[in-house]
């Protein structure tokens, strides 16, 4: 199967100083080719998750001074926004590409995901069946973050980060730049697949 399309040049850009040149570039070249996937990718996850999903691509409107560290596509249950809910995303930064599962800290019924997670701990360590998988929520874009078994200890620690007053979540695996440029959508969607049971919590208590 075809490769996504990203160039070691898309990877590069996440190096340019200066706020105005990084966003000129990212949505020259990058934004475009995640738009492209964005509208790809949504049916190819209906379908193989059998859930709704509707494709946003970051704008960073926001962001007037400190360039992104990376940028994203994200799948989400409703066509007008996707910060509300819990979302697969397809990041893009200098040190690769990530296929994740994120709540942001604007994101609604985070104390009811959180209980979510405390109760499903023991189910979600059996269904991922100790997969290493990588927090996202802090790490500094260099490099992609260490992986750890998906066990309860995960599980119940997601839980505390999600029941904070400013707590969310980022979760997932990453590729290399390398491994990124030979990533194709079966791989891609395998690992959405993987994040699947993390995913249904955030949506069970939509």
């Amino acid at each position: 199967m075809a490769g996504l399309g990203f160039t070691p040049a898309d990877f590069a850009i996440f190096k340019v100083a200066g706020f105005n040149q990084r966003m000129q570039q990212i949505y020259a070249q990058v934004r475009p080719r995640l738009v492209r996937l964005g509208d790809e990718l949504a049916p190819e996850l209906a379908r193989k998750l059998h859930l709704e999903f509707f494709p946003h691509v970051a704008k960073h409107a926001r962001r007037t001074v400190n360039p992104p560290p990376e940028t994203w596509a994200a799948f989400g249950p409703s066509p007008k926004g996707y910060k509300r809910y819990g979302y697969l995303a397809l990041c893009i930064s200098g040190a690769g590409l990530q296929a994740r599962v994120v709540v942001k800290p604007e994101a609604d019924r985070r104390p009811e995901m959180a209980r979510g997670f405390k109760s499903h701990a023991a189910g979600l360590t059996k269904s991922l069946r100790g997969t290493a998988i990588a927090r996202y929520d802090k790490w500094d874009f260099n490099a992609l973050p260490a992986q750890a078994p998906a066990d309860d200890q995960l599980f119940t620690a997601l839980a505390e980060g999600l029941g904070k007053k400013r707590g969310g979540m980022d979760l997932g695996f990453g590729w290399s730049v390398r491994d990124a440029l030979r990533l194709d959508h079966a791989e891609l969607l395998d690992a959405y697949r993987e994040l699947e049971p993390v995913y249904r919590i955030t949506r069970a208590v939509a």
